[in-house]
């Protein structure tokens, strides 16, 4: 792993009031990163970022910043400078021709009712990627590919490989999840029952038939990648 620069001050994000980030000392000012823990903590410093770098911690398996269990071993990593610096996306979601908002993990249609089902479609370039009748569908970005995403039969995306969109619980076995490079629209084609938007986990209101959900990438932020359990690297130190 390249050598970069060691990082000594950090803030704390997150609910983490056990961790143990020694060697780094944990400020409320001038910060060299954010060490966001939990996927609304990762979120809430990606879509605020004025240029620190976060480490998320907490996301999936880890693989991109560190889990809970090893974020010891990722502090010592960051004071040691062995990291990689990876850029991430912040996705601008407008509904209908107004803005809702932005998200940094994912954007989510879901069937608001228990035992109801609507008929999503994909849409990029002009083209309808598929339609298919499920509980929903999500939009992932690479940093939150390994969440819900991954949980609906989404792949986990390298960063910089796209956006992954993915039907949750469809009604055919035939749908299959799209890497798209956005920008792209959801659609709802028909509903059954009212359909819920989210922004990563939040619910932005509703959606109807014919009121496209477009997503795009509007900004992005810088995420620290310090070795993964087990790596050569990291058994190196």
């Amino acid at each position: 792993m390249t050598q970069s620069s060691p990082i000594s001050r950090v803030s704390l994000h997150g609910a983490a009031a056990d961790a143990d980030l020694s060697p780094l000392s944990v400020v409320d000012d001038d910060a060299e990163a954010v060490v966001a823990v939990g996927a609304e903590a990762v979120a809430d410093a990606g879509r605020s970022s004025d240029g620190t770098p976060v480490l998320a911690v907490g996301l999936g398996d880890g693989r991109q910043g560190t889990t809970r269990d090893n974020l010891d071993a990722a502090a010592a990593a960051l004071a040691e400078g062995q990291y990689r610096r990876v850029t991430h996306p912040v996705l601008g979601v407008d509904a209908d021709g107004e803005q809702v908002g932005r998200a940094v993990l994912d954007v989510t249609l879901m069937t608001s009712e228990p035992a109801r089902i609507s008929e999503y479609a994909l849409v990029a370039d002009g083209e309808r990627l598929f339609d298919v009748r499920a509980d929903g569908v999500v939009a992932s970005t690479p940093l939150g590919s390994g969440g819900y995403g991954r949980a609906a039969g989404g792949p986990v995306v390298a960063p910089g490989g796209g956006l992954s969109v993915v039907p949750v619980s469809p009604f055919s076995t035939r749908a299959s999840p799209w890497v798209v490079p956005g920008p792209f629209e959801l659609r709802v084609e028909r509903d059954e029952g009212a359909v819920s938007l989210f922004l990563d986990g939040e619910e932005r209101g509703q959606v109807h038939p014919d009121d496209p959900v477009e997503i795009g990438v509007v900004d992005e932020f810088t995420c620290l990648r310090p070795p993964v359990a087990g790596s050569p690297e990291l058994e190196k130190h």
